[in-house]
């Protein structure tokens, strides 16, 4: 991952390490990350609308809850709990999954990506997603991902608040004034064994192939990832492989909200959820801090722990992610 920020940083390959300690998110290729800020981004067009402001305190509880249930790999009973206490935090929303049976190297796996869907007066849909589970391989070593699977799942909760309570001033089913907003909370995204093309991503690869042959791919007009957002050092990095657009329009949100200084000072691509919608031509973009730690050294470790965390970062995160949603409701 990133192991200086001197430079160019050379990585290894691909959030999720394997059992030979392999690296996840990033390519599985050796790529470089250059510490050279991007260029700055078109300014964006002024707007007088009140900036959004997540609940952040309520945030970081969600974080410490989806932690408490500990490992939770694709299958376990604590990952039927997770999936549990997210429905019920999504009562009377418009909930749907997308489950099936994933075969992978270690075996048959049930998959679900659960999917609320906040809809807007404009054509089209805006995808924020992040994973929920943890990595098989990390089971009985003590791993809980506060960061890795933690936080981007908090986060799309307290979305989801956000979006409820945005659709009208009186709590009705009045949709969003923008586009359809739809929150997806991804399962298998790490490697069961070792990162690579097939395994890895096990949920988005099966969600992006029906959205696809639906026709809904069409229909997005932006997807963004939320991945290792808590880290209280908290530096996001530019994914490459992401929509050059895109970036760029997250990183303006960041700048109305005075949070540049935690966007971008690294660059490279990476390996994520938003992959294979990238392959099918879907603009989409990374939002991940892979600098976990010295090194990245508390990354799939149980070092991953709600000490390293803050509740500033995922109002950062948060804060900027509605701002791209607003700017891109204008658009």
């Amino acid at each position: 991952m990133l192991l200086s920020l001197f430079g160019l940083i050379t990585i290894l390959a691909s959030c999720s390490r394997g059992t030979n300690a392999q690296p996840k998110e990033f390519d599985q290729v050796t790529s470089q990350i250059k510490t050279a800020p991007p260029a700055p981004p078109e300014a964006a067009p002024s707007d007088n609308a009140p900036l959004p402001h997540i609940d952040a305190k309520r945030a970081f509880q969600y974080t410490r809850d989806v932690t408490a249930f500990g490992e939770r790999y694709m299958g376990n009973e604590n990952h039927k709990k997770l999936e549990r206490y997210i429905y019920d935090h999504l009562k009377g929303d418009q909930v749907e999954d997308d489950a099936f049976t994933a075969d992978t190297v270690e075996g048959k796996f049930p998959v679900r990506n659960i999917i609320a869907k906040f809809p807007g007066t404009k054509d089209g849909i805006i995808v924020i997603m992040g994973h929920y589970d943890t990595n098989y391989w990390l089971r009985n070593t003590g791993y809980v991902g506060a960061n890795d699977g933690g936080s981007s799942t908090a986060i799309l909760l307290e979305f989801a608040n956000q979006l409820r309570g945005a659709k009208s001033g009186d709590g009705s089913g009045k949709k969003r004034d923008g586009y359809s907003v739809w929150l997806v909370w991804t399962d298998g995204e790490e490697a069961v064994r070792t990162w690579s093309e097939t395994d890895s991503l096990y949920g988005t690869r099966h969600l992006a192939d029906k959205w696809e042959k639906d026709g809904t791919l069409k229909k997005i007009k932006a997807l963004i990832v939320m991945d290792m957002i808590g880290d209280a050092d908290l530096d996001i990095q530019r994914d490459t492989t992401g929509a050059p657009w895109l970036l760029d329009l997250i990183y303006s949100a960041a700048e109305r909200l005075g949070y540049q200084s935690h966007f971008y000072a690294l660059q490279g691509p990476i390996d994520d959820d938003h992959l294979p919608f990238v392959k099918r031509g879907v603009p989409s973009a990374d939002v991940i801090d892979l600098d976990y730690g010295y090194n990245n050294v508390f990354h799939h470790t149980p070092q991953d722990t709600m000490d390293k965390l803050s509740p500033k970062s995922l109002e950062i995160v948060g804060d900027t992610t509605l701002e791209t949603v607003h700017m891109l409701d204008q658009r």
